[in-house]
């Protein structure tokens, strides 16, 4: 017997407070996923390094004296980013940074426009950085230093890249890569004690400083928004949401280590670089003789001259290194972001297209590596960095505003990591922090469109051209512009496995039941997809295990059947944001859960299952006993073996995390109270 459940009436935040509980270890649980701090701290760490490697240079030029002051600015501004990106990636982590936290926030049009921003930053930084690799290699042959061979290793520098990034890279070239950083900020440090002893009149500094004319008031302004350049690692790391395995504590120490660490390196190298090549007549070897490599120039001030030799062939060769691994952590970057925007169906599927044996977005990858060596033909690193600043400053304000919504939107969802300084406005906390981020990134994005021709112009046509592309390509698949449409990741790849036409989704009312709807979803959008046709149907049923004191129909307490339906509405909300795919709700009753299962599935001829597997128990006697014995040896509980070897059709079984297989038990089988 069966009774057909209600899918809607219940609003998004009221199904959200129903299914996700505030508790701390699941909030934590929703960021362990399989990398760690060091991949973390990898790939945000090296875009700072590199940064000081090619962009102080350019904020030297426009800074002048000021350089320090810049620099400090633009890490004090970091530190609120960072904050903003660990609140939004901890609430969902899922791939894309700013894109992913705006399309939550807001709407898939504002989550493109943040994405196609930060692409842009992309392929600016992999331009900038393979530009800037030759100026480092010049310290061991001169001539590679002059254009044509400059533009010949840019182009080695970036095809290399993109292989790597095609081939597919391990968690375990993380740890390689946080080995470089960490040797590249030690040299780093090195350079600055060394500079600082021999360089510290820091009255000479502030005599070259008059505010308006050396720097201009517009410099100035430009320099501090480019120097924030290092926060495109942010960008990447947030790719990486959904992937990693840090607790809470080991979160909130890895950022206070890397923020303090990264901030004194950062304005360290600045003072000691304007003191070291001090400003005359209005300009610095910094920003002129030194723009592409200007640790090198800070070096061949040092004393004596054969100190100054030897480090200019170590700092050559770091900096070499340091700025391959940066453009490929900005690549990396560039195919999670496209992967995201694929599947999201934001850009065809074409460009986000994935290698049917690597899983890797092959031609995003390719594409995104020409249109890095075009801009690298410019040979202006100040140029460049302007329109960097376009992009960075309009991603970074919806991300910093997407946090502050969502403070509003889902203020019961767990987080693993909340922003400090909050003060409470109407029904939610407004995060202070992201609100001072949202207005600095505003305003600097207005700034620069205003000062920068540049970013004005190729900025503004980037914005707009990725606009029109996005508009074309929704129109044309009749979709809306502001609703979210999904592809599965299989329609991306070249050869798709096998499908199922109908899918029977039991639902618990347990916090992994948004997992087992998504896992059903996207099998029936599979489905969708290969066969070209809308209203694939996904079952989702909450069974009521009737116990043998009462009848099989008798009456389900209303606490019960409310639970019931709030359960099936939220299946219903999160299998529907699958393409083409439609949910079908109802509340069945049986005497055992698993028989109600499988004969459900046998009367509506579902090609498969998907259930959550409950864990084993230790030994025959139960769980509760505590023991290992026979038992041990089963790869799942009574419940779902019953299901697998009893079932018509296939079953896939998702199983939930160690420490929450026993909550799992408890959420899905709870006999419904005695009733007249």
């Amino acid at each position: 017997m069966s009774e057909r459940g209600e899918g809607g009436g219940e609003s998004r935040s009221a199904a959200v407070r129903s299914q996700l509980r505030s508790r701390s270890g699941e909030a934590e649980a929703r960021i362990e996923r399989g990398l760690g701090a060091p991949a973390l701290v990898a790939i945000a760490a090296g875009a700072v390094a590199s940064s000081l490697f090619f962009a102080l240079g350019i904020v030297a030029k426009d800074a002048l004296g000021l350089t320090p002051v810049a620099v400090a600015a633009a890490g004090a501004f970091l530190l609120l980013t960072v904050l903003s990106y660990l609140e939004a990636s901890s609430l969902h982590p899922e791939r894309g940074g700013a894109s992913v936290f705006a399309r939550h926030a807001f709407n898939e049009l504002w989550s493109f426009v943040a994405g196609w921003a930060i692409l842009l930053d992309f392929l600016i930084v992999m331009a900038l950085g393979a530009v800037a690799v030759t100026g480092y290699l010049g310290v061991f042959w001169e001539p590679l230093r002059d254009t044509g061979p400059e533009i010949l290793v840019a182009g080695a520098v970036l095809a290399w890249v993109a292989l790597l990034n095609i081939r597919g890279q391990t968690a375990d070239r993380y740890h390689l890569v946080l080995r470089v950083v960490l040797a590249a900020a030690v040299l780093a440090a090195a350079i600055v004690c060394l500079s600082l002893l021999e360089h510290h009149d820091l009255s000479a500094l502030g005599d070259s400083v008059e505010l308006g004319a050396t720097p201009t008031w517009e410099g100035l302004a430009l320099a501090a928004i480019v120097a924030g350049v290092a926060l495109t690692g942010v960008e990447s790391a947030a790719g990486l949401a959904g992937e990693l395995r840090v607790g809470r504590r080991q979160l909130r120490r890895t950022v206070a280590v890397a923020v303090v660490g990264v901030f004194a390196l950062y304005v360290g190298m600045a003072l000691a670089a304007v003191l070291a090549l001090p400003v005359v007549d209005g300009e610095t070897a910094l920003g002129t003789t030194y723009i592409e490599a200007p640790i090198v120039g800070v070096v061949t001030q040092l004393d004596p001259g054969w100190l100054a030799e030897g480090a200019r062939y170590v700092v050559g060769a770091a900096g070499v290194v340091i700025l391959v691994q940066a453009v490929n952590g900005q690549m990396l970057g560039v195919g999670r972001l496209a992967y995201s925007l694929g599947t999201n169906r934001q850009i065809p599927s074409l460009v986000s297209r994935l290698d049917s044996e690597r899983g890797t977005p092959y031609v995003a990858i390719a594409l995104a590596a020409a249109a890095a060596f075009a801009l690298a033909l410019s040979g202006d690193p100040e140029w460049l960095a302007g329109i960097f600043a376009f992009g960075a400053t309009l991603a970074f304000a919806l991300a910093h505003l997407s946090v502050v919504v969502l403070r509003y939107r889902e203020p019961d969802r767990p987080r693993a990591f909340r922003v400090p300084l909050n003060v409470r406005v109407g029904r939610g906390s407004l995060p202070l922090p992201s609100v001072a981020g949202a207005l600095i990134a505003g305003a600097s994005w207005v700034a620069v469109v205003v000062l920068h021709e540049g970013a004005r112009y190729v900025g503004g046509g980037w914005l707009l051209a990725g606009l029109a592309m996005y508009v074309i390509y929704r129109g044309a698949q009749g979709k809306s512009l502001t609703r979210r449409f999904t592809l599965p990741e299989a329609a991306l790849r070249e050869a798709r496995p096998t499908a199922y036409g109908s899918i029977l989704v039991p639902v618990f009312g347990g916090p992994l039941d948004d997992d087992i709807v998504g896992t059903a979803g996207r099998l029936a959008a599979e489905e969708a997809v290969d066969d070209e046709q809308e209203g694939t149907v996904l079952e989702a049923i909450w069974v009521f295990e009737m116990p043998l004191s009462l009848p099989i129909d008798a009456r389900v307490p209303e606490e019960r059947v409310a639970e019931a339906r709030r359960a099936l509405a939220r299946a219903k909300e999160v299998g529907e944001e699958y393409e083409g795919v439609e949910v079908a709700t109802a509340m069945v009753r049986g005497r055992t859960a698993g028989a109600a299962i499988v004969a459900e599935a046998r009367r509506r001829g579902v090609e498969a299952i998907v259930l959550a597997a409950e864990a084993p128990t230790r030994i025959r006697g139960g769980a509760i006993l505590g023991g290992r014995g026979i038992g041990s040896a089963r790869f799942a509980g009574d419940f779902t073996r019953y299901v697998v070897e009893k079932a018509p059709c296939k079953v896939i079984l998702t199983a939930p995390p160690a420490d929450d297989a026993h909550e799992t038990a408890e959420h899905r089988i709870t006999p419904p109270p005695s009733s007249a």
